[in-house]
């Protein structure tokens, strides 16, 4: 089992930057699949991104592409979401999930793709 806990939200103006954290203890993430997932007030968790165990493949929602990278680092046990030109339709409590899997190549894009989640970092954006 692994905890994850997500650090690095903030206020932020439109067209700024962040890099949210995800670290994970517990049991070394590099038998993982890791996404970042949003939810807005009112709205439903919503996929924004992932990345395979290998870290070879990654997976972006329409939204968030060419804004956003997700990344991860091994040894440091920790997920990251770089997320650029930030506008105030991204602000959302931002979660960070992992599944357990052998399968290098797994992307999850799914809520139910994940059995662990933090308890997440709020991002707001002013206009």
């Amino acid at each position: 089992q692994v905890q994850l806990v997500e650090s690095g939200g903030g206020l932020v103006q439109a067209g700024g930057s962040l890099r949210l954290s995800c670290a994970a203890s517990g049991r070394s993430f590099s038998s993982y699949a890791m996404g970042w997932f949003r939810q807005a007030p009112g709205k439903e968790r919503e996929f924004v991104a992932a990345i395979s165990v290998s870290g070879g493949r990654t997976s972006y929602a329409d939204p968030v592409k060419s804004r956003f990278t997700i990344s991860g680092d091994g040894a440091e046990n920790t997920v990251y979401l770089q997320m650029n030109s930030l506008k105030p339709e991204d602000t959302a409590v931002y979660y960070c999930a992992g599944e357990p899997t052998t399968a290098s190549w797994y992307l999850g894009v799914r809520k139910g793709d994940y059995h662990y989640w933090g308890q997440g970092t709020q991002v707001t954006v002013s206009s």
